[in-house]
């Protein structure tokens, strides 16, 4: 297995193309001083939040960009080992309570959810057609670790199915599992490459990749919808223009580029 944390710095002359979206969303008064916030993503955000951070640099100078993906896990225990961060996004809640009881973040906000699909290499060489195919001897099964959220939602995908397929079916898929990886990036890319017969990512990874995967949608049933949280990071040391790109994120600017990419809408809360 491999640790995903590459880095991205996003410079604000990037993508003048999305200027056209125009109009301020975020609230609160524009950053004028020149600061640069540490974002630490869930790896599933990595195409789409660098494009959030485009359009917030545009409307509040000298800010700029560090993105940190990987899989929320992964973020999470950094940042409970003091490595520096202004913001967290990560893929479950699970985490972003943790980190709030330790005082680790701010109250988090849920900002977008995603879904499961099952990803198949173009050719499908070992002719997966079915979710029944995953029980078949010899499948090649990929999917990310359990501690990794999309891991945690994969195994309550399978146990759902358990009522169309049999109470083993959950059982005798993960027997035919040869890797666990550390983020949903990974996930894709072994499918990609041919290195699985198929494997579990999210929705949004496979509508980044046409034609490099195909993508079988769950029963409504089955599904686990994932949850994204986001939050300041207390130890911030800009904690004021962070809550403005917390705010910008919830704004409808940077959700109708979530929609683009096919997250859905934060789940409503019931008052």
């Amino acid at each position: 297995m491999k640790t995903f944390a590459g880095r991205l710095v996003v410079p604000l002359a990037l993508a003048a193309f999305l200027t056209s979206c125009g109009g301020s969303g975020s609230g609160g008064s524009p950053t004028s001083h020149p600061t640069t916030l540490t974002v630490l993503a869930a790896a599933s955000l990595s195409r789409v939040f660098p494009q959030i951070g485009v359009l917030f640099g545009q409307e509040h100078s000298g800010v700029s960009f560090k993105f940190s993906f990987a899989g929320t896990d992964t973020l999470a225990a950094q940042i409970q080992q003091g490595a520096p961060g202004d913001v967290f996004a990560g893929a479950s809640t699970t985490y972003s309570d943790q980190l709030s009881s330790a005082g680790l973040i701010d109250t988090a906000q849920p900002f977008c959810t995603n879904r499961l699909v099952l990803v198949v290499p173009p050719s499908n060489p070992a002719h997966v057609t079915s979710l029944k195919d995953l029980t078949k001897p010899g499948i090649k099964l990929v999917v990310a670790g359990p501690t990794v959220p999309v891991g945690a939602y994969t195994l309550k995908v399978l146990d759902n199915l358990n009522a169309t397929y049999g109470a083993d079916y959950a059982k005798n898929v993960q027997a035919n599992i040869v890797s666990q990886e550390t983020d949903v990036e990974s996930v894709l890319t072994k499918v990609k490459l041919g290195e699985a017969d198929a494997g579990f990512v999210y929705i949004t990874d496979a509508k980044a990749s046409p034609g490099e995967v195909r993508a079988s949608t769950l029963p409504a049933y089955a599904q686990a919808t994932a949850t994204y949280p986001i939050a300041v990071v207390k130890a911030s040391t800009d904690a004021a223009t962070a809550q403005q790109f917390v705010d910008f994120v919830l704004a409808p600017q940077a959700q109708a580029l979530l929609r683009k990419a096919g997250f859905g809408p934060p789940p409503t809360t019931s008052g």
